[in-house]
């Protein structure tokens, strides 16, 4: 009587097991984590007209953007949770140690009058915008198709609160040293009247009411956050050199090293979502209608900048430049 043959021990899990290597750390704890990807029809695998699974039918499952292995993806820094923490925990103490450093120089003490009235308007405020792309991230990795996805978004959302932190830090500071320019009590108002940030508050708080998912990663991640990169982060660091404020300038290159790892993550993202049949006209009518807003953006605030000198033709070229060279818009 023939046995029956002994089923042979996976050397890892099934969904890694057709690469026919050993599995990354990064595969391992990032990829195919979403269980509510498992049913299209029930993503909970509960009543499957319950709001949520609604929600989620009607803004991931039914976005026009399609790919049929969305599980594909892969970070190209292959970030997880545990190399984050210790990549952004080198990057926190250089950030507090300019902060350490500059406030035994006496750095607030030797600013021009004239520089402390413009932060009070095109800086101070930012953390407002800075706690939009948070939320937006956020709104990200909840609606993402894929765990990998999920998770560079997770990684983003935090980065805008490093950000947020940072200025909040500063503002304080600032308070500190000039106790009659409003320096934590009069942002809020300045965001929310004041011509240089009213595009940026248009096209962050109508990505924010955007739910599609796909689209909302087009309004955010290859529109807003672009030209906040180039417009505020850029060009205010420059504008801060200019008038002798080289701690400004320092933070906002040390903003833009996590804006470059964040456009690292979404190129890759477009380039795999171009894979597929019918996405680029998607993604093009999509930055039809979301580029005019981030081009107001940049003109708005950058007309406020001094020293900027033609800033904002600067910054929306570099934009373009950016979506041209991931093979998208005209």
């Amino acid at each position: 009587m023939n046995q029956p043959a002994i089923a042979q021990p996976l050397k890892t899990w099934s969904h890694l097991a057709a690469r026919r290597r050993k599995p990354s750390e990064y595969e391992i704890v990032s990829t195919n984590l979403h269980y509510t990807t498992d049913r299209p029809d029930a993503p909970f695998e509960l009543d499957p007209d319950f709001p949520p699974a609604q929600w989620y039918k009607t803004y991931r499952n039914a976005c026009p953007l399609k790919h049929p292995d969305w599980n594909a993806y892969r970070d190209p820094d292959e970030m997880v949770y545990r190399t984050y923490n210790m990549l952004q925990d080198g990057q926190e103490n250089y950030v507090f140690g300019l902060f350490d450093q500059f406030s035994e120089r006496g750095h607030d003490a030797m600013l021009e009058r004239s520089w402390v009235r413009h932060l009070a308007r095109i800086y101070t405020p930012v953390r407002y915008l800075f706690h939009t792309l948070q939320m937006g991230s956020a709104y990200l990795c909840q609606m993402a198709p894929a765990s990998t996805i999920s998770n560079v978004a997770t990684y983003q959302t935090a980065d805008s609160l490093r950000w947020l932190t940072h200025t909040a830090y500063r503002t304080r500071e600032l308070a500190k040293s000039f106790d009659d320019h409003g320096f934590g009590t009069g942002e809020r108002a300045i965001w929310e009247t004041d011509s240089a940030w009213q595009g940026f508050r248009e096209l962050v708080e109508t990505g924010l009411a955007t739910y599609d998912w796909g689209e909302h990663f087009v309004a955010m991640n290859l529109v807003a956050r672009p030209a906040l990169e180039e417009a505020v982060l850029r060009g205010l660091g420059q504008a801060a050199r200019h008038n002798g404020d080289t701690l400004l300038g320092l933070l906002c290159d040390a903003q833009l090293l996590d804006a470059d790892r964040h456009r690292r993550w979404t190129s890759a993202l477009v380039a795999m979502m171009l894979e597929a049949d019918g996405n680029r006209q998607v993604l093009n009518d999509w930055l039809a209608k979301w580029a005019p807003l981030g081009d107001a953006a940049i003109d708005a605030y950058s007309s406020r900048l001094p020293d900027a000198r033609d800033g904002a033709n600067a910054a929306k070229a570099t934009v373009a430049a950016y979506r041209r060279g991931l093979g998208l818009g005209a």
